[in-house]
């Protein structure tokens, strides 16, 4: 893993994005942090291009995006001319919205859908890749849910943004799955996993929680990820604080 390859979910830092000035402000710190690439999430308050603007003047680039469910399966073609707005080819879908995740058949009738976008995707040179939360580790007939969503798709067309924190908390090897997507695997979420004296486990800053991440980067250097994506989804203290620890530790204990 190279340090140009790590990036930052703006969901991180959403605290911070009410306003134009605020995102421009925002944009610049994570720039002054040394992240080189942000992952694009909907903001309210600018639209996408001025987003683009505004990325280009923290120089910074969009390495990716996260969008909403319904517009992603169905309207590909709408998020295809916004991502060349941004001047990037790389999508991934954050959540399985509007699917009954306790009926098998919905599950699979939802992998027929992200399996038809993803070629539409893909053909017009899209990454499209599928994000997990615990969710997808419940079983159906001994098979957990994400099994099924990459074993039921093209993975040309369907491509993996596997999330650390979330294979962890529902019961899976974030290692193996970086392994077992080789090939597949573009985007990777990177988040550490704590737990506290009640047992609890929470988020944490890349190296101050559990996780094996020497491990974890080389299965995923091995399996061909290109972006590194930090996201913390609740942080207990100044979020872009948070965002800088993260960032120094790929930096100094991880990146090559």
């Amino acid at each position: 893993m190279r340090i140009s390859q790590v990036a930052l979910q703006l969901f991180t830092v959403r605290d911070k994005l009410n306003s134009p000035a605020e995102v421009a402000a925002t944009l610049g710190h994570i720039r002054e942090i040394g992240y080189e690439g942000v992952q694009f999430c909907p903001l309210e308050c600018v639209s996408i291009p001025e987003a683009v603007d505004l990325l280009a003047q923290a120089d910074l680039r969009c390495c990716s995006t996260h969008l909403d469910t319904a517009h992603l399966l169905e309207e590909p073609q709408a998020v295809i001319e916004e991502l060349a707005t941004l001047r990037c080819s790389s999508t991934a879908l954050p959540y399985p919205s509007g699917v009954d995740l306790d009926s098998a058949t919905d599950v699979l009738e939802f992998c027929k859908r992200l399996d038809a976008a993803g070629r539409v995707y893909h053909e017009a040179g899209v990454s499209f890749a599928y994000h997990n939360h615990a969710i997808e580790f419940q079983r159906f007939d001994g098979r957990p849910m994400l099994d099924l969503i990459y074993d039921e798709t093209n993975p040309a067309w369907v491509q993996a943004e596997p999330d650390t924190y979330w294979i962890q908390y529902g019961g899976g090897d974030p290692i193996a799955w970086c392994r077992r997507l080789k090939g597949r695997l573009p985007l990777l979420h990177v988040k550490d996993y704590a737990v506290t004296s009640e047992e609890k486990p929470f988020f944490a800053e890349i190296g101050q929680g559990n996780l094996n991440w020497q491990e974890i980067i080389a299965a995923a250097d091995g399996s061909g990820c290109e972006w590194y994506i930090v996201e913390q989804d609740r942080c207990q203290r100044d979020t872009l604080e948070a965002a800088e620890i993260s960032f120094k530790y790929l930096r100094d204990e991880l990146s090559s």
